[in-house]
This record gives C-alpha cells, structure tokens and sequence, in this order.
C-alpha cells in the first residue's frame, strides 16, 4: 500500500477540525481515534482507509484554523509527536491541567470518549 492523500482533502480536515473543535478542555484524542471518528471517503477502502487515516488526521492538524484546539491531538501512546511546535503543545495542555508523567499524558485519565463527558457526569450524577 503507497501513501495517499484523501480525495478529497479539503472536505476531509474540514470533517477533523469539526470534530477535533468537539474536544473538551483538559482531554486529549489520538490521531488514529479522531480518524476512526470519522468515515471514510467515498471511494476509500475500509483497509486503506485504516492504515492512512491517522496520518491525514496529522495532515489536517498541521493545516488547521486558528479556532481549532490542535494541542488537544497527540498520538496514540500519549506523546507528544517531536516536531516543530511540540513545546507549545505541551505547555497549553499543562494549562488546560494535564499533567504529563514522563513526557506521556495518562490516555486513560484525559482521553476523551467522543463524547460529551460534562452531560455525562451530569447523567451520572442523576441516576
């Protein structure tokens, strides 16, 4: 399998930095958990789909509006990917109160369910 782009690349970061917007302060998603979020592109196959989507995930970050919480992507071992930039990231975690243990954020602490996980306190709090 040769590395692709989306087809259409545009619609496809649109559709990440939708979602990646849905990220609440103070929790992190991966790469590949944003991507899986989302549906493939029409004519994109399932296996394809899952072997480049995180890196097209990376892509739309790299290219995103201001308005989108970039910082809040990291990678699936709970790091931090070294490149330009990676200094910043972690320090407006930090202040959203993530604390990193080793260089690696505790995915199981701040990662985030994709869903809304101030109403589901707020559910779980009623039952």
């Amino acid at each position: 399998m040769r590395f692709t782009s989306p087809p259409n690349p545009q619609t496809f970061n649109e559709q990440v930095w939708n979602l990646v917007r849905q990220i609440p302060r103070g929790k992190v998603a991966s790469y590949g958990q944003v991507a899986q979020m989302l549906p493939p592109p029409e004519g994109v196959e399932i296996e394809s789909y899952k072997a480049f989507a995180p890196r097209w995930v990376g892509g739309a970050m790299a290219a995103c509006p201001d308005d989108v919480p970039w910082q809040r992507v990291i990678n699936s071992q709970g790091k931090i990917s070294e490149r330009a930039g990676a200094d910043k990231q972690r320090l407006l975690l930090e202040e959203e109160g993530i604390v990193f243990a080793k260089d690696k954020v505790d995915l199981k602490k701040y990662g985030w369910s994709g869903k809304d996980d101030e109403l589901e306190l707020k559910q779980d709090a009623l039952f």
